[in-house]
């Protein structure tokens, strides 16, 4: 059996009581690296490491660039930079973000996977959207082991549900039994076969750019087919669901937009409509100004966003 001792786990809303449980349930002799990735925003501190270290008698470090990989260690991303895993070091690194996120668990997983391959383990948690699904994906074909928390328990059950149903999944696990299989598997126990594994990624054709990115803005295309994702010229990229949900929070900003120009609009024209001494022709311009807006404000009110199964 494979050398499994590199240890990947990606989580967003709602998993941080999964994640306390699994590092709570990790031996202190535990003969793997772990790496931990979950979402966090840009501007705020994590004391996420500080946590954990409470928690565990393994050594908890907050990530940092060209950090030795070491056993017995878990390290955990910071805010605004993507954990990369090289051979036998770490990146932390700005690039573009993937998925609106930064760190992104789809980064760190496929970096992992491309460099230690069926040395892997990857544990995705409750979250929202599909970041994570494609990055199981990539541990799955390079023969790593992928293990999703039962969707049934998550409280935000969209990412582990994205990975059951894009990428080959070995375990589905309640919190509570996580940390028991990551053990045996590092310690070389027979790896369960869910779904058939090493099944081939399989990369989009070249095609014309037909939607935009909505972090630059810039032309996007389809470079991967199996899970699906997009890709900008600057590198963003985004999975299908997560490219649907942004364009709808654009839809919408853009829309609120129209109603902040036209009520500016109308304001404009009866201050006007004042200073030419009450030009009929201004103030019946603010009147048509303020219909439109409200027709607008009317429109987002009445707008259905229906889930997708």
């Amino acid at each position: 059996m494979p050398q499994r001792n590199i240890v990947m786990i990606g989580g967003s809303a709602g998993c941080f009581h999964g994640l306390r449980t699994i590092v709570c349930g990790l031996p202190a002799d535990l003969p793997a690296a772990v790496f931990v990735v979950i979402h966090l925003r840009g501007r705020s501190e994590s004391h996420l490491d500080e946590v954990l270290a409470r928690l565990t008698p393994l050594r908890v470090v907050k990530a940092s660039e060209a950090m030795p990989i070491q056993s017995g260690n878990i390290y955990v991303a910071v805010p605004d930079r993507h954990l990369t895993v090289g051979l036998d070091h770490i990146h932390v690194t700005r690039s573009p973000k993937e998925g609106l996120h930064r760190p992104s668990i789809n980064v760190s997983f496929r970096s992992a996977a491309a460099m230690h391959r069926d040395e892997v383990i990857g544990v995705l948690l409750s979250g929202m959207l599909d970041d994570g699904a494609s990055g199981l994906w990539d541990v799955a074909r390079h023969g790593g082991v992928t293990i999703v928390q039962d969707i049934e328990e998550a409280p935000f059950p969209s990412m582990p549900m994205s990975a059951l149903e894009a990428a080959p999944v070995n375990y589905r696990l309640k919190a509570d039994q996580i940390a028991a299989v990551i053990t045996e598997l590092v310690a070389g126990v027979k790896v369960n076969a869910m779904q058939p594994k090493n099944v081939p990624i399989v990369e989009a054709p070249p095609q014309p750019n037909i939607f935009t990115c909505p972090e630059c803005r810039g032309p996007l295309h389809k470079h991967r087919d199996a899970p699906i994702e997009f890709k900008c010229r600057v590198g963003h990229v985004f999975p299908l669901m997560t490219l649907i949900d942004e364009a709808t929070s654009t839809q919408e900003r853009k829309l609120y937009e129209a109603i902040v120009a036209l009520e500016e609009g109308a304001d404009l024209a009866e201050y006007a409509a004042k200073e030419r001494l009450g030009n009929g022709n201004l103030v019946r311009e603010a009147e048509q100004l303020r219909q439109h807006a409200a027709s607008i404000r009317k429109l987002i009110e009445e707008r259905t966003t229906p889930f997708v199964d």
